[in-house]
């Protein structure tokens, strides 16, 4: 059976694929169906952070599935409660809502902003930034090569320049009910806002009256070496955004908000048929068990930290490498040229990364790698450097 050409008989044409087919996952690793093994430093864009088919979230999936999988949130579940107050303990206390993916957590906030905002719903959002697919999150989309061609789109959004507060406050008017931004720009090409730049929001909003979102659906949950990417600032949002990794694999997101924001959402404003699944919720439960461990963020650091240095120095000797940049396992490398044939090649050797706008190479392994990885992967890109 040829599955190449199923998928494309079968399926929208929406994903460029690599011509590979996977059919296991162990930990840092997935195999294809000839058998070969490839070191993963995607982890599927920054979800299974605790490695592919981890024994625990294996197990946890098992356990609820065999108890229950799915009932209306009509009703209450045991797991969704646990998850939400596990949540609100770890970041900023207040509430939670329960989606499937980092756009709709997106649009949950934002439409608890225009709901707060009382009138005022115009939201300042980044150049370079990604928030999501759906009309709505694309509309907050600092990058217009994911909107071309599903204009119009909503209206609303002022977008200001990464790191350039300036430019926030030209943005400012009466009808400014939020700000909303990526601690870190993934899609963006792996852009760190300035600690200063971010104080500096949060005393615009507790200024100006304003909510503080921060879209930290690829950055968060241990990825820069804190739980959250926000504890690295010293900045509180009041309104986080988180997906990809919290299910470990499994479709789940979450909206937190502060208890006097998200009280604004009554019964009947907001809902999701999916949100918060059982077996979902059993299975983000034991995703922050192992990340939310202090060892196990010392190690992300410690590990982020060699990984930059390394390719540090092998920007020494590519004069390919324009920068590298990054935090805990969140790491990008700016190049002068395009860099589809270096994540071409990489591939051919076994080793799986991605490039973003073009010209920067992503790295987003599963949290669990060694120094050992890291050392394989810089032989592995020196090879193809060359």
């Amino acid at each position: 059976m040829n599955y190449y050409d199923l998928e494309k008989k079968y399926i929208f044409q929406t994903y460029k694929r690599n011509p590979i087919l996977f059919v296991k996952g162990s930990g840092k690793y997935l195999w294809d169906d000839k058998g070969k093994r490839y070191l993963d430093f995607l982890s599927g864009i920054s979800v299974c952070s605790v490695g592919h088919c981890n024994p625990k979230i294996v197990g946890a999936i098992q356990k609820q599935s065999k108890e229950l999988i799915h009932t209306s949130n009509l009703f209450y579940t045991k797991p969704q409660i646990e998850l939400a107050k596990i949540l609100s303990g770890v970041s900023f206390g207040g509430k939670v809502f329960f989606s499937n993916s980092g756009a709709e957590a997106n649009e949950c906030a934002i439409k608890l902003a225009r709901k707060w905002g009382n009138g005022r719903s115009e939201i300042i959002s980044f150049m370079n930034s990604f928030h999501g697919r759906t009309i709505t999150t694309l509309s907050a989309t600092g990058q217009k090569k994911f909107s071309k061609g599903f204009e119009p789109l909503l209206k609303g959004f002022k977008f200001a320049n990464f790191n350039d507060i300036s430019s926030v406050k030209k943005h400012l008017n009466k009808k400014t009910c939020a700000i909303l931004i990526e601690p870190i720009q993934g899609e963006g090409g792996v852009c760190l806002a300035n600690k200063d730049f971010l104080i500096e929001i949060k005393n615009i909003c507790k200024k100006n009256n304003l909510l503080l979102i921060f879209d930290e659906i690829q950055c968060g949950l241990g990825r820069t070496g804190k739980i959250f990417a926000y504890k690295n600032y010293g900045v509180e949002p009041d309104i986080m955004t988180l997906a990809k990794s919290l299910g470990g694999g499994l479709p789940l997101a979450a909206t937190i908000a502060k208890s006097n924001v998200a009280e604004v959402l009554g019964y009947g404003t907001h809902g999701s048929t999916f949100g918060g699944n059982p077996v979902c919720c059993a299975v983000a439960v034991e995703v922050l068990k192992i990340v939310n461990n202090k060892n196990f963020l010392k190690n992300v650091e410690n590990t982020g930290k060699y990984f930059i240095e390394k390719l540090k120095e092998l920007q020494k000797s590519y004069s390919i490498i324009k920068e590298v940049r990054g935090q805990g396992l969140i790491i990008g490398i700016e190049l002068n040229t395009d860099g589809k044939e270096i994540v071409k090649k990489c591939l051919q050797k076994g080793l799986i990364i991605n490039c973003t706008q073009d010209k920067v190479l992503r790295f987003l392994p599963p949290l669990i790698i060694s120094k050992k990885d890291v050392d394989e992967v810089i032989s592995v890109l020196k090879d193809a450097l060359k």
